[in-house]
């Protein structure tokens, strides 16, 4: 298999900012054929790493601390837009997402629900 260095670019800075403190916490969703060159450098790196089946071709990889991927591991055990507000409002803190824009989309997913 031939690997695509612009394809991993992103992932590889991950890491970077994950080993330097920026990120506690990282979901990379890529093609399924980068999944034996990513986990290899997770495992070799000692970093903690769950990997999520996202359809026949993509995956989506958790990585960091410990605390962390133990909590995915709670958290998400189904596919991500199967969340409940609740779950996809922790995740995206947890991923570092702006919090203003977490507590809107978690509004607004709330508000649907109650309308439906």
């Amino acid at each position: 298999m031939e690997l695509n260095p612009a394809d991993l670019k992103v992932f590889l800075n991950h890491i970077y900012e994950f080993k330097k403190g920026v990120r506690r916490m990282v979901l990379y969703t890529t093609n399924k054929k980068y999944e034996d060159f990513a986990v290899k450098r997770l495992a070799n790196q000692r970093i903690k790493f769950i990997v999520q089946q996202v359809d026949d071709e993509r995956i989506n990889l958790f990585f960091g601390c410990d605390e962390c991927i133990e909590a995915i591991r709670l958290l998400v055990n189904r596919p991500l837009n199967k969340l409940t507000p609740e779950e996809d409002f922790i995740l995206g803190a947890m991923l570092g997402y702006d919090i203003c824009v977490q507590c809107r989309r978690y509004c607004d997913r709330k508000q649907r629900k109650m309308v439906s």
